[in-house]
């Protein structure tokens, strides 16, 4: 027999909530903090050819953050793309796009080592939740639940993601 997972048949046993990060200063970040708001999930790189798209998610953040809803980049090494350390990502998001919304500590983003979010978002979305590459985003809902998924390609500012929040911070 074949399993299929998809958010349709997914038991969630955790949610979105439920996990902590380290930030990219160090402090562990309880997700539980961000309870009730919708959340676009981003595994960033420094030298990614999308790398540009940094200033379109700080657009979002701006435009939404007094709305129920939280950037959170995850700068990742899975596509080796990223900086060596957690200081030159911090330095080279803050001097070229002056981002301010949530960083992580570098971590995988899929395969055996990726952070538990990822797997979790695996293993309740499907494949569609692994990222094929670094600026893949991630839609978490009000409850903390895979909403959506979004490739690289797919423009932060596009109307498609835009609807799409518009709709669940409602």
């Amino acid at each position: 027999m074949i399993l299929f997972s998809s958010s349709a048949n997914a038991k969630y046993e955790k949610v979105f909530y439920d996990f902590s990060i380290k930030s990219i200063n160090g402090e562990m970040i309880n997700l539980s903090k961000f309870k009730n708001n919708v959340i676009l999930l981003v595994n960033v790189a420094s030298y990614c050819g999308f790398t540009n798209q940094y200033s379109d998610l700080q657009k979002l953040w701006d435009e939404y953050k007094d709305k129920n809803f939280v950037v959170i980049g995850v700068p990742s090494n899975s596509f080796n793309q990223e900086k060596d350390n957690e200081k030159e990502v911090k330095e080279f998001c803050e001097v070229n796009f002056n981002i301010s919304f949530p960083m992580t500590s570098i971590y995988q983003v899929k395969g055996d080592n990726a952070h538990e979010i990822y797997k979790w978002a695996k293993e309740n979305h499907g494949k569609s939740a692994i990222p094929k590459w670094n600026f893949y985003k991630i839609l978490i809902n009000k409850d903390g639940k895979v909403e959506d998924t979004y490739s690289s390609l797919t423009n932060p500012n596009s109307n498609k993601i835009r609807k799409k929040i518009n709709m669940l911070i409602e």
